[in-house]
């Protein structure tokens, strides 16, 4: 098995390539330990010092790290853990761990998430992360950033100056979009 990784705009987030499928629906973001007890890959992820956040998409899994560590140090330890733990056949996730979008039945809420899967998910992902609909609420929707997203740079800029704009344009409703928290 070999795993790959590529930088992302998140200056301190990798994304690693295992070249297989790792989640068949859904994503599961995990900020520490305790959180990552249903993701046996996770969970080893976090024993390795300096890494801040897991998470894991379909054929994907994006670490982050702490400011103070050096991605020379930990890059290799990562990959190796991974191939480790895959090559072993044991599980990346528990069933109950994958996060699913929440329904909105509204129409405008099916409108947002339609673009959002079609339009915004696949180029967020390319990045690392993973982008999620939170809600529609008197004009504003609210989104919340996962993955390499969470914490990068250009985050808001993304969500004002690209996101914005494509919801704006297509749903006449949209006034602005917020990160959720």
């Amino acid at each position: 098995m070999f795993i790959e990784y590529e930088e992302t705009p998140n200056p301190h987030s990798l994304k690693f390539l295992p070249g297989r499928v790792l989640m068949d629906h859904g994503t599961a973001e995990f900020k520490n330990r305790e959180e990552a007890e249903s993701a046996p890959l996770a969970a080893r992820l976090f024993e390795i010092d300096g890494v801040t956040n897991v998470f894991v998409a379909r054929d994907f899994v994006s670490v982050s790290k702490s400011e103070s560590r050096d991605w020379d140090e930990m890059k290799a330890r990562i990959m190796a853990v991974m191939m480790e733990h895959l090559s072993a056949g044991l599980p990346v996730v528990h069933a109950d761990a994958a996060q699913d979008t929440p329904e909105d039945d509204s129409e405008i809420g099916r409108q947002v998430r339609d673009i959002l899967e079609s339009h915004i998910k696949p180029a967020v992902a390319m990045d690392g992360g993973n982008i999620e609909y939170v809600r529609f609420d008197d004009g504003v929707v609210y989104l919340r950033l996962e993955g390499a997203c969470a914490g990068c740079p250009s985050a808001s800029a993304t969500l004002k100056q690209g996101i914005e704009g494509l919801l704006k344009h297509y749903v006449p409703e949209v006034i602005r979009v917020e990160a959720a928290s």
